[in-house]
């Protein structure tokens, strides 16, 4: 007998399914209404709407600019707001409890602890309390009845000159919530290699690290994250499809960039919707995802902003079930396929594949085992195995 593997997952199950999410911004994932809250209790004014759906409705449409600069803008309100131990902690245990709702079982979410220190914290300061958030929300999704695990990646600003100091942040707490570091920010002008020594550092301690690369730069963004820095995963990586020639009977041909990525299994951290918003892709159909997903790329699903995009790993989902009639071992290739790219120990992410990932998508995939009956039963095309 054969299970109904090809059929579409329902958004209800989409929901319900195990997912990994490598690539969601802590300042990018607020809720509306805590945005407006805080603000409230820090006395910032700068908010262009403080009803708190009106707020997500400016922030979405703010977002939907096609330009990552002007993207990038709308954090100015979210980090202005995110200044105190206390506001860090809350966002953070929120951001958990998010994500679990969501059936995420396993997150590492970013920031950049520099953009916390206007009122007075030290860097220090801002990851305790980032930490302390993240258990807290892990605490309170238990007593709701989800699993989740989540651990932090340091980001410095690639305008900035803080890298290397934020790269041994990264390092002194990396067995305290911690799993690795990141560079984010605009790219253009600011290549990676402005900040080798922080990489050259990190890879003298034995540490993880991804590069936002490949998003609104192209290969050249990728190629020196990759062969200057030594990035272990690519943040964004979608330009990667810049080398690669589709021919008009179909075939395709992959430059040297392209195969190397694939060859090496380089993880990509594709955030569908956000690349839509900066005009990385102009629509779900057209996004490089469907033919990177045939090509066999080391692949990944991802929010990047869920308050910016209005959206959530359920939803990156539903798009793309909607789009390339993707199925549940569609959606367990990707989560699988994070997870073997997350930044903890082999074991464990071992263990969240065999004990988590896959159970929680083979139970998926016998549920239509378990339909009612109708009132008329086709002839079973099963033969007898007697």
């Amino acid at each position: 007998m054969t299970s109904e593997t090809t059929t579409q997952p329902t958004s209800e199950q989409i929901r319900r399914a195990p997912k990994v999410l490598l690539h969601d911004h802590l300042d990018g994932g607020l809720r509306p209404a805590t945005v407006v809250e805080l603000a409230r209790e820090n006395g910032y004014e700068g908010l262009p709407e403080t009803d708190p759906d009106k707020l997500g409705i400016w922030f979405r449409e703010a977002s939907d600019s096609g330009s990552l600069e002007r993207y990038l803008e709308t954090f100015a309100h979210t980090c202005a707001v995110m200044q105190t131990r206390d506001a860090l902690a809350r966002v953070a245990a929120e951001c958990a409890e998010d994500l679990a709702a969501d059936g995420v079982v396993y997150a590492e979410v970013r920031y950049a602890p520099e953009q916390h220190l206007e009122q007075g914290l030290t860097l220090e300061e801002v990851v305790e309390a980032v930490n302390e958030g993240f258990r807290e929300g892990e605490r309170r999704a238990r007593e709701n009845g989800h699993r989740i695990r989540v651990g932090a990646l340091l980001t410095a600003m690639r305008h900035a000159a803080r890298a290397l100091e934020i790269a041994e942040l990264a390092n002194r707490y990396r067995d305290t919530g911690v799993v690795g570091f990141d560079i984010a920010g605009a790219e253009a002008g600011y290549p990676p290699t402005r900040h080798l020594d922080a990489f050259e550092y990190l890879k003298r301690e034995n540490n993880h690290f991804t590069i936002h690369a490949g998003e609104a730069f192209g290969l050249p963004s990728i190629w020196q994250a990759l062969q200057w820095c030594g990035a272990d995963r690519l943040g964004h990586g979608v330009r990667i499809i810049d080398d690669i020639e589709v021919a008009d009977d179909g075939s395709v041909k992959l430059g040297r960039l392209a195969s190397y990525v694939r060859d090496k299994r380089i993880p990509l951290e594709m955030c569908p919707t956000s690349n839509l918003q900066t005009g990385a892709a102009p629509s779900y159909a057209e996004h490089p995802i469907g033919l990177l997903r045939r090509l066999q790329f080391r692949l990944t699903v991802n929010t990047d902003n869920r308050l910016m995009s209005h959206t959530s790993m359920s939803e990156e989902f539903e798009h793309l079930v909607k789009t390339f009639r993707y199925t549940l071992d569609d959606m367990q290739w990707f989560t699988v396929n994070a997870m073997k790219s997350a930044f903890i120990p082999f074991d464990e992410r071992l263990a969240m594949i065999n004990d988590v990932i896959k159970p929680g998508y083979a139970e998926l995939r016998a549920e239509w085992l378990f339909r009612p009956a109708t009132t008329t039963s086709p002839v079973s095309s099963v033969s007898d195995p007697a």
